[in-house]
């Protein structure tokens, strides 16, 4: 109880900083009646955590074509981050198929993906099973090519799209994080905030085992492309680092790197073969958000959402091979597994199907609850709902 103070003192400072940070550049959400280009779709699966699916299919679409999952970040949607980052004009290009998973206020305020909830970023559990069905369902309705699904995210998103090649990794062939942070760097909102503010540290070796520990994959891992700016003050630089050595230690890569330019701005890449498997860049100056070069690549300035000159989406995409311009050749694969085990039985796209547990998120994970004179849980919880880094009570 002498601690209780002390980490709500805490939680509060932290807070007063991420509300001051998202207010300083805060994206206002767009009307419901706002036109918009994407299809929103229902009926992908069991949807624990009760996200929205929108999709974005190019007039243009050839046999098996590839997937991009897309992930916002806070205060964003999956619209407006479409429409900054330019990543339905790369569809059009390049014939490409885009998933926009979206993030709703009744599970957390400021419309962040809750990416360090246990309940949200386990496989077979919460946002990360709801994506995962989305996935399917994508999969199904265009014939999408198994070897050729990717993801990608800002932040928040970002975040998650590393949970996502964490949990699911048989899934993916290739994921970009943006001013992200490691899977595991958050197991609650402290150490949400602290990851955020601070890092967290491990060796790289124990950044790894975070992976390997979340499914009982054994196969080839997704390669991984990272971005961070050097004057984020909201995710600390020190968390990409922190990527780099988590997925290099995945791979079995040593620390010896690659570094060249792109754009102006300077690029690690870490290879195998030939193959990049890891890359990082550095966009020096840059503060939080998605870097984007407009007059090159289309996309569109605004919160969170940076002109710097380079575009992130189109280098991302060509680090997944789609722009007919691969920087490299991609490496082989295993093939995918078409069959589901009994944990993921509930990514049949059919709500009919009745999965015990499948509601439960991280308010009800963690063992017997504790008992005491003073509910600290509730208060805490209280805390992190206000700060928006948590879902509301139902």
């Amino acid at each position: 109880m002498r601690k209780l103070g002390p980490t709500l003192a805490t939680l509060a400072r932290y807070r007063r900083h991420w509300s001051t940070l998202l207010q300083s550049t805060a994206a206002k959400h767009a009307p419901a009646t706002a036109p918009t280009h994407l299809t929103e779709l229902t009926g992908f699966g069991s949807n624990p955590g009760s996200l929205r699916m929108f999709t974005y299919v190019p007039k243009s679409l050839g046999r098996s074509p590839a997937l991009v999952v897309v992930l916002h970040g806070c205060t964003q949607s999956a619209a407006s981050y479409d429409l900054g980052a330019g990543w339905s004009t790369l569809a059009e290009r390049y014939g490409f198929v885009v998933l926009l998973p979206e993030q709703t206020t009744a599970n957390n305020p400021k419309t962040c993906f809750n990416w360090f909830l246990p309940g949200d970023t386990a496989r077979g559990r919460g946002e990360a099973l709801s994506i995962r069905q989305m996935i399917e369902k994508t999969i199904g309705a265009h014939g999408i090519e198994r070897s050729r699904v990717f993801i990608t995210g800002l932040s928040a998103g970002g975040a998650l799209t590393t949970a996502m090649l964490a949990t699911y990794p048989e899934v993916f062939a290739a994921g970009a994080i943006i001013a992200g942070l490691p899977y595991g760097a958050a197991g609650n909102v402290q150490q949400a905030f602290e990851s955020m503010f601070q890092g967290r540290h491990h060796s790289a070796k124990e950044w790894g085992d975070l992976v390997r520990r979340a499914s009982s994959h054994r196969g080839s891992w997704p390669r991984v492309s990272v971005w961070h700016g050097d004057a984020d003050a909201t995710v600390k630089p020190i968390n990409a680092d922190a990527l780099v050595q988590q997925w290099t230690n995945v791979h079995g890569i040593d620390a010896t790197s690659v570094q060249d330019k792109v754009d102006g701005y300077p690029r690690k890449v870490w290879r195998r073969d030939g193959v990049d498997v890891v890359e990082s860049y550095t966009i020096t100056g840059m503060a939080h958000g998605t870097p984007l070069a407009t007059n090159a690549h289309g996309g569109q300035a605004g919160p969170f959402m940076l002109e710097a000159g380079i575009s992130s989406s189109y280098h991302i995409a060509k680090f997944f091979g789609l722009t007919g311009e691969a920087r490299v050749s991609e490496p082989a694969r295993e093939p995918v597994r078409t069959f589901m085990v009994p944990e993921e039985i509930d990514m049949i796209p059919d709500d009919r199907v009745e999965i015990l547990g499948a509601k439960d998120d991280a308010r009800t994970s963690g063992g017997a609850s504790h008992t005491s004179p003073v509910d600290v849980m509730a208060i805490i919880t209280k805390a992190l709902t206000q700060a928006g880094l948590m879902k509301r009570p139902v």
